[in-house]
């Protein structure tokens, strides 16, 4: 059963997603909070699996809500997905530092909500293909905060190898077959440099690979 908590200021929306979660086998609506305060309320509440939260509410921000979540060791197993009205705006990168483990739009299709759940309830990230455009195009845009990243220096050459690959939007199978090795193989590398690198999901270790410029502008690993 995954557990979900809705988060959002607007009503309507909240009813709309619930009775689409509701009617759907293995899946638990266990509340609604109207703002970021109250979400985090109801978050330490039930500890679900996922948090469907507002970028823009009243009171706390999506994103601080989303900052408390992460930084809660007793809330670690929660997953954050960040739910926005725009294809792309300027909170995505503030809130994948933030913890989110990714992005949906509100009009997104019944089905691929469903989908999006599983995937960030398997501990996967969570970024729509015009989400990870924009989001990589504002890393590029930018010189590496190499003063803020973690070193370098704590992965193998294998990990940084496969951290830069998953960078880059691949995915276990595809990055298996760009190194020439088993999925399972890249998925204890994925597994150990998140670990090193104390990342919640694959959506940090974007954020890590292009913050140290282990994944420059150009594509390619430095």
């Amino acid at each position: 059963m995954i557990r979900v908590a809705l988060v959002d200021d607007q009503a309507l929306m909240r009813a709309g997603f619930r009775a689409l979660l509701d009617a759907e086998e293995g899946i638990e609506v266990v509340g609604e909070a109207a703002d970021g305060e109250q979400g985090l309320a109801l978050v330490r509440a039930h500890v679900p699996d996922i948090a469907l939260v507002d970028v823009q509410m009243p009171v706390m921000t999506g994103i601080e809500a989303t900052r408390r979540i992460a930084a809660d060791p007793e809330l670690s197993g929660v997953r954050v997905v960040m739910l926005t009205n725009y294809g792309l705006d300027e909170y995505v990168f503030e809130a994948l530092r933030a913890g989110a483990s990714g992005f949906l739009l509100k009009d997104t299709e019944p089905a691929d909500l469903l989908q999006a759940i599983e995937v960030v309830a398997r501990g996967e990230a969570l970024l729509s293909p015009s989400v990870t455009r924009t989001l990589i195009g504002e890393f590029v845009a930018r010189p590496p905060d190499r003063a803020s990243a973690p070193g370098l220096e704590c992965l193998t050459r294998r990990e940084r190898e496969v951290t830069a690959l998953a960078a880059r939007g691949l995915t276990n199978e595809e990055i298996a077959a760009h190194m020439v090795i088993s999925p399972f193989t890249v998925k204890t590398h994925v597994s150990r440099a998140m670990t090193k690198l104390a990342a919640r999901d694959r959506a940090q270790l974007v954020v890590f690979a292009y913050e140290s410029g282990l994944v420059a502008a150009r594509g390619t690993v430095e």
